[in-house]
């Protein structure tokens, strides 16, 4: 008989890693040991990737090569791609993204080799080619050119590039390598444990991916920083928060962007996106939602005692930044890439199937009778 089950599999260790860690009671989040407070600011999102997917900060050689690798996938997404793209310009953002993702394989010569050479030139294609899927879809379903990538532009800047059609400039640029390098990894969570499951079957890196996008797809996992875009743009002035978040709480609403499964103390990644979210509002010159944002926080620590998570402040940066409200959960994903395929890497060098166990709950002994006898 098995153990009674866990809901959810709270405190339950479903694999040994050593891509990161949460300390969730100290509030430190670290990347193979790094600190997420030494690498924000000071490690462009290439180094992270890098970190992760190949298990050590680049030496100046090493980022060159990578960033040509990356560079390469940017401009060859492959014929099939090209073809199905159109088709689903008018799908949401997530079930289009999975879609090309899926679709990627079917050019990809490695699509079915999952040596470890082959999983990392896979890695690397993939960080590459997911900002592309997501600028070209989002060209596709506007009506109008996207601008091909710029090679003197980092990973960041092209996206910023292709989503708007403008060349960014630094400050702008470094702000969105900053949010992609918080959100690269995150331990265990939902998306990342699809794909380590899915890897475990022996599927390759984009089978994986797909499933975890499938699972960040969900409004329980992904989405929260789009909710969060949708009360700031709900609430007319800061005097109107208490109101707004009472009458949220009296409906039995969840006020998005609050609480975490597993940090006791702030989430390290706010930090960083809270001091974004006030130096882009001064940038652009639009205090309101960063003001909202504050107040918002002070308020539901008054009343619920809950800290923001990681979705809250990127809103209003994610929005200062020129992305789409839609887009905020795909560009998450042009993040979690590199953790979703170190993962797949990490469980195909040290595999065994993932099945856990089940505790039935159902009726117990029954007695089969014939459609006949059964009324």
């Amino acid at each position: 008989m098995a153990e009674r089950a866990t809901k959810g599999l709270a405190d339950i260790v479903a694999a040994s890693t050593a891509i990161s860690d949460i300390d969730g009671r100290a509030g430190v989040l670290s990347y193979r040991g790094y600190d997420i407070h030494e690498l924000a600011g000071r490690t462009t999102f290439e180094e992270v990737a890098h970190l992760l997917q190949r298990g050590s900060l680049p030496t100046r050689d090493e980022l060159d090569r990578y960033r040509a690798e990356l560079a390469a996938a940017r401009t060859t997404l492959g014929p099939t791609v090209e073809r199905i793209l159109p088709a689903v310009a008018g799908s949401s953002p997530m079930e289009a993204l999975r879609t090309l993702v899926s679709v990627l394989s079917v050019d990809d010569p490695d699509a079915a080799d999952s040596t470890p050479a082959a999983d990392l030139r896979k890695a690397a294609r993939l960080v590459g080619q997911l900002p592309v899927l997501v600028a070209r879809y989002h060209a596709a379903r506007s009506g109008r050119p996207v601008p091909d990538p710029d090679p003197d532009l980092d990973l960041a800047g092209n996206l910023l590039f292709q989503l708007t059609g403008q060349r960014p400039d630094r400050t702008r640029t470094a702000m969105l390598d900053e949010c992609l390098v918080l959100y690269a990894d995150h331990t265990m969570n939902a998306s990342t444990f699809t794909a380590r499951i899915c890897a475990a079957t022996l599927a390759d890196l984009y089978a994986a991916a797909t499933a975890a996008l499938a699972t960040l797809s969900g409004p329980l996992h992904g989405g929260a920083n789009e909710a969060v875009m949708h009360m700031l743009e709900g609430i007319p002035d800061v005097d109107a928060v208490p109101g707004d978040i009472q009458a949220r709480l009296g409906r039995g609403e969840k006020i998005m962007g609050f609480g975490h499964r597993v940090y006791r103390t702030e989430d390290p990644r706010v930090t960083h996106l809270r001091a974004m979210s006030g130096r882009l509002a001064e940038l652009v010159g639009e205090p309101r939602y960063r003001a909202l944002s504050a107040r918002i926080e002070q308020v539901v620590a008054e009343v619920k005692g809950l800290r923001p998570n990681g979705d809250f402040y990127a809103a209003s940066v994610y929005h200062y930044l020129g992305i789409p409200t839609d887009l905020f959960s795909p560009v998450f994903a042009v993040a979690r890439i590199a953790g979703w395929t170190a993962h797949a890497i990490e469980q195909h060098q040290d595999n065994r199937l993932i099945r856990p166990d089940s505790e039935y709950v159902g009726p117990k002994r029954q007695y089969w009778m014939p459609l006949a006898e059964r009324g």
